[in-house]
């Protein structure tokens, strides 16, 4: 089994899909080191020797943030947002959507399931 950045990549599938697994790497990246270190992008994880995958984590350790690097770094950009008061890091702040779209309908990941609202007891006064 490959271990590359802390990840166990799926042994069935394509190398190319197989390091999508990677926090920070998609398909283009992915593409893209296998390109430049002349692997077939067809090849299966198992199917890897051992030469092949050191020399996917030097490239990867070298060139690229991943996992917690990435991570740390993307809630490092939040937390500095939200202490500068930007409207952006207020609406972190508030869990309600960052970048512009309606809240009034919809926007129910950010904002959680709905409330309902508290009714009050009570009919109609008699005197």
């Amino acid at each position: 089994m490959a271990r590359i950045a802390g990840v166990d990549l799926p042994r069935q599938k394509r190398i190319e899909i197989g390091l999508t697994y990677i926090y920070g790497i998609g398909p283009n990246i992915s593409r893209r080191i296998l390109q430049g270190l002349n692997i077939d992008l067809d090849t299966k994880t198992d199917d890897l020797s051992e030469s092949e995958i050191n020399s996917i984590r030097k490239v990867i350790d070298s060139e690229y943030k991943v996992e917690g690097e990435l991570r740390t770094e993307v809630s490092m950009n939040i937390k500095r947002l939200m202490d500068l008061g930007s409207y952006r890091g207020l609406r972190h702040r508030k869990s309600l959507p960052v970048r512009g779209q309606r809240t009034s309908t919809n926007a129910r990941t950010r904002k959680g399931p709905k409330r309902s609202a508290v009714k009050k007891k009570g009919g109609v006064r008699k005197k």
